[in-house]
């Protein structure tokens, strides 16, 4: 049985890249399939592994600036919207702000701590009709602790995707930072077909696993969204490339809700939330390519892709990304996965 410690890697801290490139589509792409086993690429080379009938799946939740500051004391990051109008954020000593007390923003617009739970940190109220009127005022680009920065203007264009559309996320889906314009349509002038689904991306994803015991460790759900239009496509695909793994997690739900296999070749509608959790010994029926970036150690993410494309090849492919300094997290460069079994 694997468990966390399964899944650790030394990382170099300079490899850890603190800000994006100039450019988005001068990144690095490391491909892992059967033959040859790694190959060092850039972005740009994304098409040449396309082929006709392909269909391309990007997540095209937008970003909102979640982080804040309450009282001038309490930096807040919003992480999950709730049915009932309120928020979860995640907050230093969230449990010295009990609920009912009332706190003040940057703007004077104020915020009411409703209840808290060591899973999710505080759940909060905007006492105005506009919340995320209030965030674009006050908050910041929730960018990762790693990078140990303060957000700067550049962030709200470049930690966000081109093609990113509604509201949601409280973390970039970063596989999606890579692409321009010209490379989009790059994809569609080689026979290949765009769907743009939605999940926005919350905790669970980045939340680092505390249990030695895989099976121990809870994800937080996230909502997303496939059409039936798109499901249509994604089912008449040749092959599904997702970009992101927040993508593959949404694909891989709508396939594991599928309750009409004979009807649904891969994935079914879906419209809400999930916490899938996947590692080694999943079974994929959805997609059959990932594009993601790296990932961190123990994260649940790396477990992801391990399952994806095998936990040695893995450990292979982040050995010699190390080795030929690719830049890693969300600013970082991506690798290119097939898998396993499968070219």
């Amino acid at each position: 049985m694997l468990t966390l410690s399964d899944f650790d890697f030394e990382l170099p801290a300079e490899l850890i890249a603190s800000r994006p490139l100039e450019n988005r589509d001068a990144s690095r792409m490391l491909v892992v399939n059967d033959d040859p086993q790694i190959q060092d690429k850039h972005i740009r080379d994304f098409v040449d592994y396309l082929r006709p009938g392909d269909v391309v799946v990007f997540n095209n939740s937008r970003v909102i600036p979640a982080r804040f500051i309450a009282d001038g004391k309490h930096e807040i990051t919003l992480h999950t919207a709730t049915k009932d109008g309120c928020w979860w954020g995640l907050c230093r000593k969230f449990t010295k702000l009990k609920p009912g007390r009332v706190l003040k923003l940057d703007d004077g617009s104020e915020i009411k701590i409703i209840s808290q739970n060591h899973d999710s940190g505080l759940k909060i109220k905007f006492l105005s009709d506009d919340a995320l009127a209030v965030l674009d005022r006050v908050g910041k680009m929730p960018l990762p602790p790693y990078m140990k920065r303060e957000e700067e203007l550049s962030d709200r264009d470049r930690y966000q995707t081109v093609y990113a559309q509604p509201l949601g996320s409280m973390a970039a889906p970063t596989a999606g930072l890579h692409f321009t314009p010209e490379l989009l349509d790059a994809i569609r002038a080689r026979g290949a077909k765009i769907v743009n689904i939605t999940l926005h991306v919350g905790a669970g994803t980045w939340m680092p696993v505390k249990t030695e015991n895989l099976s121990e460790h809870k994800m937080h759900s996230e909502w997303g969204r496939i059409t039936p239009t798109q499901a249509e496509i994604i089912n008449n695909a040749e092959r599904v490339i997702a970009v992101g793994t927040t993508s593959m997690r949404l694909l891989e739900s709508a396939a594991k809700y599928n309750r009409e296999p004979e009807k649904f070749r891969r994935v079914a509608p879906f419209c809400r939330t999930t916490s899938i959790f996947i590692t080694p010994g999943y079974e994929f029926k959805a997609v059959d390519v990932l594009l993601t970036n790296f990932h961190l150690p123990k994260s649940t993410l790396f477990m992801l892709v391990s399952a994806f494309a095998g936990l040695p090849e893995m450990r292979s492919a982040y050995s010699h990304a190390v080795a030929e300094k690719y830049r890693f997290f969300s600013y970082g460069d991506c690798c290119l996965l097939f898998k396993k079994g499968n070219k």
